[in-house]
Order: C-alpha cells, then structure tokens, then sequence
C-alpha cells in the first residue's frame, strides 16, 4: 500500500576557488604592530587522518567576583535614615521653642498697646482742660428722698 520514493540524487559538484591576484594601485597601508610573543601554533589529527593547524585559543577567564562590602546596604541605608530623622527630629524641636517665644512675643506686643491706649485714654478723660460742654450738677448738694432725685 505505502511504497518507498527513491529520489535520485544529482551528482556532487566541488568547485575549487580561484585565488585573486592582488592589485598593485590598490595595496592596503602596512600598521605597524607592537612586537609581542607570537601564539604557539597547534596541530590536531583528526580520526580520519587530516591534520589541523591553529592558533591555540586561551580558554575566557570568567569576571573577577565582587567582593560584597563588611556592612550591607541596607544597614548603611537604615542607618542613614535615623541620622536624617534625628536632624529632623531636632529641628523641629527648634521650630516649636521659636513659635513658643512668637506666641509670648506678640502676646507683650498686645499687652503694651492695651497698656499705651488705655493710658492715652485715661489722660483724655481725666485731664481738667476746661469745660468742654454740657450739664454740670453738684452732687454735693442734691437731697435724696424715697428713692427721689431732688436737685
């Protein structure tokens, strides 16, 4: 019922590459390089029989682990935070003695003028600067009968 399909492969075809001669007009500028130690070249055989050549790779290190700090952040961090609420804690400490002495301050301000005004105003009605109008009576006279004024 299912027969196999027999594809018929092509032939393999290997195309060598054609090596390009280099232009004369168009040579690259030769940089000069630091002398250093020339990487020693490695060979390996492979199980078939060819042979490998290379330059060795060192093998990556790996990055050079932080060393974590004596005291962790979040102490430095809790310990931060205390030092700021005692500044604070301090200058609002300031902030109510200053409102404190304001307060006694501007309650003297009220106490002086009350004292000021009402002595300018007892000099006003008290001073004996002349008749300024108006009925005079003379008590001293008067007669006082049954709950009767008698002038």
């Amino acid at each position: 019922m299912y027969e196999p399909t027999v594809h018929r492969t092509a032939p393999l075809v290997v195309h060598q590459p054609t090596p390009i001669s280099p232009a004369a007009a168009h040579t690259a500028p030769v940089v000069p390089v630091q002398p250093g130690p020339i990487p020693a070249v490695a060979s390996v055989v492979l199980p078939d029989g060819r042979v490998v050549t290379g330059y060795a790779v060192a093998p990556a290190q790996p990055e050079p682990i932080a060393m974590k700090p004596a005291v962790s952040r979040t102490a430095v961090n809790v310990a931060l935070g205390g030092v700021g609420f005692l500044a604070v804690c301090g200058g609002l400490l300031l902030l109510t003695s200053f409102i404190a002495a304001l307060t006694a301050f501007i309650g003297e301000l009220i106490i002086l003028a009350a004292v000021c005004f009402g002595g300018w105003v007892a000099v006003l009605v008290f001073s004996g600067s002349g008749h300024q109008g108006g009925t005079t009576v003379n008590i001293r006279k008067a007669v006082v009968k049954r709950n009767h004024f008698h002038g």
